[in-house]
């Protein structure tokens, strides 16, 4: 057995007041509580929000395109799938193309909830972008994180 690692309680300190990932997570997770304390009137989450929003497209868009979109793997996608296709806020069918792909697809009761949806969006986008002192630029920075991340230019 290995001796327990000794750790200083100012590691500690430094990760919490320095560490990237952990600001991130706790920013999510605060706008997030925002959102869906907002959108409850709608009937979805800030979650459910961004999905629907994801499918309203041209044409429907394949389960693979939509988890890379929202960064989520297809597993997860899937799950947050179920209660939309459930309440009949979406549909999926096989793709005529492709028998292994699934397409997805916003019903009319979905395209309802999302347009009820965007205006409380709207207003606390609108709020949330007035607090910041350069939207653009985190919108920016977030994005260089993101496409980063999906090249496999960060490590970890």
């Amino acid at each position: 057995m290995h001796a327990p690692a000794n750790l200083a309680f100012e590691t500690t300190l430094l990760v919490r007041d320095t560490c990237m990932c952990l600001h991130m997570q706790r920013a999510a997770r605060a706008l997030a509580r925002r959102f869906d304390v907002a959108l409850k009137p709608a009937g979805i989450t800030s979650g459910q929000f961004s999905l629907l929003m994801s499918l309203n497209r041209p044409k429907p868009p394949n389960l693979g395109s939509v988890a890379a979109l929202l960064a989520m793997d297809r597993t997860t996608l899937t799950a947050n799938l179920k209660p939309l296709e459930r309440r009949g806020l979406i549909v999926t069918a096989p793709d005529p193309t492709d028998g292994r792909a699934r397409l997805l697809q916003l019903t009319p009761a979905g395209r309802t909830v999302l347009t009820g949806a965007l205006p409380i969006w709207r207003r606390l986008h609108a709020v949330i972008e007035t607090a910041l002192s350069d939207p653009d630029r985190l919108r920016s920075e977030l994005q260089l994180l993101s496409i980063a991340d999906n090249q496999g230019d960060i490590a970890g």
